[in-house]
């Protein structure tokens, strides 16, 4: 990774915790631009709507989705499904989102709004089947065609598009009019080398702040980059992702009917397509892990109400999935999420959540083997608090380290299994009064 990747705003109350980096450079992938523009589908003005297109013409695009596992599946999740389904991931060169209103549980009208939407899109690139469509917001209202219909028109207006941007603004609108509850717009950027010298971008945004547990978390995301991937790499790129990243997040346990993230690789850079079997498939698909990680830690960072973000780390495990299940138990436990708010260093919720996990193979799980932990990631010593050894508690627990531990803005739970070499990372919050006074008047 050659530029760092950077949080580009966030709201007053996280300038504690994050470094501020704005690369106002144009570290952007070649061949896409951007438009965003305020409807008045939301009441306080803001903006809510944001498309991005490839404007790449020397390669076909390639592009690949996961979506909600949810039964209830949004009309935008179907429409887009269809799109990938058709053309096999091939030739897509546009999404448009729009927040404000979810576009589910809407039955057929809803299905042919989403559907008019997109078919509006496709004919002002030209094409068919071009455009993935997303929403967010409020669930069970009909979108406001009349509203979004003329603006999602009127940014094609003009001589050579050009309310079509690739500058830095033009990005950060885009991740603002994809916000809801978020108090600040998630977009980060980075620049990659290949081994033979060849540098690419990826860019990321994503929404999402509650409703937040796999699969897939509440939100809507998507990263787009310049290099040429087939849509049969970047499918498995992307899933292998999601799971290492997307869903290895928690906030409230509760997950959406439009959960959508997507990919797009425009292949604007000169080089070899990579595929499935070419040399540097493996590292491009880490390199896309650790990105999607990055811009998966921000959804927690942003949980609504929270006050510390946590990660959650199972290590020697069996097997990837055991490590996986057991962080997520951990992770979604409201016990433990309250302790942790509380500054409470009750380590048998923890415990308790590992032992209720529905693990796969119960030879993943010896309780005299295993080992918990509170870890610090601040200077301050002993970074590791040992609560649980060889499946004994320690009775002799410095309380008033534990209580610093828990202070802490960022820190880490550690279980270590000792059934084998496998390792799982969960990103998490704690829950907090102002999560239930957020939630409790959210339509309002």
């Amino acid at each position: 990774m050659k530029a760092s990747i950077s949080l580009l705003q966030r709201a007053s109350k996280h300038i504690d915790k994050y470094a501020l980096y704005v690369p106002k450079d144009g570290v952007f992938p070649k061949g896409f631009k951007v438009a965003s523009h305020a409807t008045g589908v939301k009441k306080n003005g803001n903006l809510d709507l944001g498309i991005i297109r490839n404007v790449n013409t020397s390669r076909k695009a390639s592009a690949a989705a996961l979506f909600t596992t949810n039964k209830f599946k949004a009309a935008p999740v179907l429409v887009s499904k269809k799109v990938l389904q058709v053309t096999g991931g091939e030739g897509v060169d546009a999404i448009v989102v729009n927040s404000g209103c979810a576009n589910a549980v809407t039955g057929d009208v809803g299905l042919k709004d989403a559907q008019e939407i997109a078919d509006l899109v496709n004919a002002k690139l030209g094409k068919e089947n071009a455009t993935l469509v997303m929403s967010t917001g409020v669930i069970g209202q009909r979108l406001s065609m009349d509203k979004i219909v003329p603006a999602v028109s009127q940014q094609f207006e003009g001589a050579g598009n050009s309310n079509f941007k690739d500058d830095f603004e033009s990005w950060l609108n885009l991740a603002k009019s994809i916000c809801t509850t978020d108090t600040f717009p998630k977009l980060i950027t980075s620049r990659f080398a290949l081994p033979n010298g060849t540098e690419y971008t990826l860019t990321g945004i994503a929404k999402g702040a509650g409703m937040i547990c796999p699969n897939m978390a509440t939100l809507l995301g998507f990263i787009v980059t310049d290099l040429p991937i087939t849509p049969d790499a970047l499918k498995k790129m992307l899933r292998s992702a999601a799971d290492r990243s997307f869903n290895c997040i928690s906030v409230d346990g509760d997950m959406s009917t439009n959960d959508t993230i997507s990919m797009i690789a425009n292949g604007a850079v000169d080089t070899a397509v990579i595929d499935e079997a070419h040399e540097y498939f493996p590292q491009v698909q880490q390199q896309v892990t650790e990105f999607a990680q990055q811009l998966a830690q921000l959804v927690v960072r942003d949980g609504e109400g929270a006050t510390k973000f946590v990660t959650v780390n199972v290590k020697n495990a069996l097997h990837f999935a055991d490590a996986k299940i057991i962080a997520e138990s951990i992770s979604n436990s409201m016990l433990v999420k309250t302790a942790l708010y509380g500054q409470d260093a009750n380590w048998g919720r923890i415990l308790c959540a590992i032992g209720y996990a529905k693990l796969d193979n119960l030879q993943s799980l010896d309780v005299k083997k295993i080992n918990v932990s509170f870890v610090a990631t601040d200077n301050s010593e002993p970074r590791e608090l040992k609560l649980v050894v060889d499946g004994v508690p320690q009775l002799d627990i410095d309380e008033s380290r534990a209580s610093e531990i828990l202070a802490l803005p960022d820190l880490e739970v550690l279980v270590d299994l000792g059934t084998g070499s496998e390792e799982c990372q969960f990103w998490t919050c704690d829950i907090s009064h102002e999560y239930v006074t957020i939630n409790g008047d959210y339509r309002s």
